[in-house]
């Protein structure tokens, strides 16, 4: 009996394996050469060429400019008339590739480790290149993204992944580049009511719980920097050796913070430790630009679609912030919410265009900005000559939600698979019902 239990276990399982397996395949190495022609190029630091071309070989781009393309031999012609070009997009702190079902399955979430203090957590290893949430996001132009932990004090280290691989060693495009620390806030939750005083202990305060919190970072950052002081320490500790980097220049600080004080807070504590930060959320650094701007610490927006926290603030405050940056001189970015919702990226920042931005201002949020902030902005983020291939060409609008049709993608210079669950879905019932597209 227990055999036939074990068999019928196994049958199950491999079935629900059968159903579950992805049925889309990395796109290989490119070729041929391959030259878009006739096309609307949105470079991505302002500039647009109309009626332009762009070429690229082995994956990265050798030529754009206006008019006619430069003969190229035995290349791909891709006739790109009345369509746009853009940059891929980059979507960074997402938890993309780390969860798979929010709710009701453990197993898939992968995004948060135990403990307080994990700076050497790498989110990299957890990352999976098989989810079939990644082919939805891709199919919006979204081509890179920097998975990210959550959770605790100093949450791990994050890398920038493009999003057509066979695993995470295939996915990595710039490895364990920053580490995240979510900021103390003094104004915590309320006190649970009721409570009865204990005798002889005093109770603390939340000002003062956020100060210890900060007094632990401060202590740990001050012990990691003694560390990377020493060439070779006699014993290794993993977790300096992963902050290592944040004092030679090699990884960024990400600090989670949202109200001005507490970004004061960050901006001083990073600088007095000669630490690259970058404030995650910021949702007040409209009110201390300068301090952003002097210290050279650029934001990373979370997310527009969204209220204000305070009901004495402008309700369009969220919608308003990025042209706030800009009007600061502030390098600002943004990011969606979780990893699914990444899809709607560039509908967010099509939004600020009705707050003030203008549209290649609100592109380069997501493509040249995003890879400045994340230290990718040699190879990728914008369309010029020497950087890697990473492009879509759209029948529309990438920032509108009724423009956007994104009809072939390059990661790389490899043509990338644009068929997803959703599409495969859609397929089939319109089949079912007889729909036509």
């Amino acid at each position: 009996m227990k055999r036939t239990i074990l068999s019928l276990e196994g049958l199950l399982l491999g079935i629900s394996f059968a159903y579950g397996q992805a049925n889309i395949s990395p796109a290989k190495p490119q070729t041929k050469p391959v030259v878009i022609t006739g096309a609307t190029i949105h470079v991505g630091n302002g500039q647009v060429i109309n009626n332009g071309y762009i070429t690229f070989v082995k994956g990265k781009i050798t030529g754009v400019g206006e008019g006619a393309a430069p003969s190229v031999a035995d290349a791909e012609i891709i006739d790109a008339t009345g369509k746009q070009v853009y940059p891929g997009f980059i979507a960074p702190m997402t938890t993309l590739g780390l969860i798979e079902i929010e709710e009701g399955a453990r197993g898939t979430v992968d995004d948060t480790e135990t403990g307080e203090l994990n700076p050497h957590v790498r989110s990299l290893v957890a990352y999976n290149a098989d989810s079939k949430v990644i082919p939805t996001v891709r199919s919006n132009g979204i081509l890179l993204a920097q998975p990210t932990p959550n959770g605790g004090l100093i949450s791990g280290e994050s890398s920038v992944v493009q999003l057509d691989a066979w695993n995470w060693e295939d996915a990595a495009y710039k490895k364990d580049m920053a580490i995240h620390l979510n900021w103390p806030v003094a104004a915590g939750g309320r006190e649970r009511r009721g409570a009865i005083p204990v005798p002889g202990v005093v109770q603390e305060t939340p000002a003062q719980r956020a100060q210890k919190k900060v007094d632990e970072i401060t202590s740990l950052f001050e012990q990691a920097k003694a560390y990377a002081e020493i060439a070779k320490p006699a014993v290794t500790n993993i977790r300096f050796e992963a902050m290592r980097g944040l004092f030679n220049g090699t990884k960024k600080l990400f600090i989670i913070a949202d109200n001005a004080k507490e970004i004061g807070q960050a901006v001083t504590f990073s600088k007095r430790l000669g630490i690259s930060a970058v404030i995650v959320g910021g949702k007040e650094s409209y009110l201390v630009t300068d301090l952003l701007k002097e210290n050279n610490v650029p934001v990373i927006i979370r997310e527009t679609q969204t209220l204000p926290d305070r009901d004495e603030d402008d309700v369009y405050l969220p919608y308003k912030l990025p042209k706030l940056l800009q009007d600061g001189g502030v390098l600002y970015g943004l990011t969606g919410t979780g990893f699914w919702r990444q899809r709607n990226l560039p509908f967010e920042a099509g939004e600020a265009v009705g707050y003030g931005l203008t549209k290649e201002q609100a592109l380069s949020m997501i493509t040249m900005n995003n890879a400045q902030i994340l230290g990718i902005d040699k190879t990728t983020g914008t369309l010029e000559t020497g950087k890697d291939a990473n492009l879509f060409i759209s029948k529309g609008d990438a920032l509108d939600m009724i423009g956007l049709d994104v009809e072939t993608a390059f990661i790389q210079g490899r043509n990338i698979n644009l068929d997803n669950l959703h599409k495969q879905l859609y397929k089939k019932f319109s089949d079912k019902y007889g729909l036509k597209e």
